[in-house]
């Protein structure tokens, strides 16, 4: 199985370029960060006549996740579980349905800047919650994978421009 993570930057801006990336790369399954499009405005017809299943976490303007998936999916959970008040859309997960079942989940971690800050506070509650979930996931002993935009920066190199993040 072929899965990739996009960080589209806007679904409507580059919805063109997503389509020329999934014809040659041919993924299963991609999971896409930032799709800032609220559920019913995101383009799933596109991606449904190339073969794909489409799930969608949107928000208007900013955030969003997405899994497209040439297998069924199920088990649609949208939101990181832990907070029930947290209303950015950076977090689906999905079971993919073969002959054997694999979650998959999609994130785009908040990036917390400035430092320090609400942002950053925003950050690292929601890292302890991905922390909590990746547990219960692994616990659980099924198959799971997390992909997406973790917002990291090991290292000042990095970043597009070490200076500024």
């Amino acid at each position: 199985m072929k899965i990739a993570s996009f960080n589209i930057n806007g679904i409507k801006a580059r919805t063109p370029a997503l389509l020329e990336w999934l014809k040659e790369a041919k993924p299963d399954v991609a999971l896409l960060q930032e799709i800032k499009s609220v559920d019913e405005a995101f383009p799933r017809e596109i991606f449904e006549e190339l073969g794909y299943n489409v799930e969608t976490h949107g928000q208007k303007s900013f955030n969003g996740v997405a899994i497209l998936s040439k297998y069924p999916l199920r088990e649609i959970e949208r939101g990181l579980p832990g907070d029930k008040s947290d209303e950015q859309a950076r977090w689906i997960e999905a079971t993919i349905c073969l002959p054997h079942e694999i979650k998959i989940c999609c994130l785009y971690l908040p990036n917390g800047n400035p430092l320090p800050g609400p942002k950053y506070d925003y950050k690292l509650e929601w890292m302890d919650r991905l922390y909590n979930r990746a547990k219960e996931l692994i616990s659980s002993e099924k198959p799971s994978l997390m992909a997406g935009d973790f917002n990291i920066i090991p290292q000042a190199e990095d970043a597009a421009s070490p200076k500024t993040g």
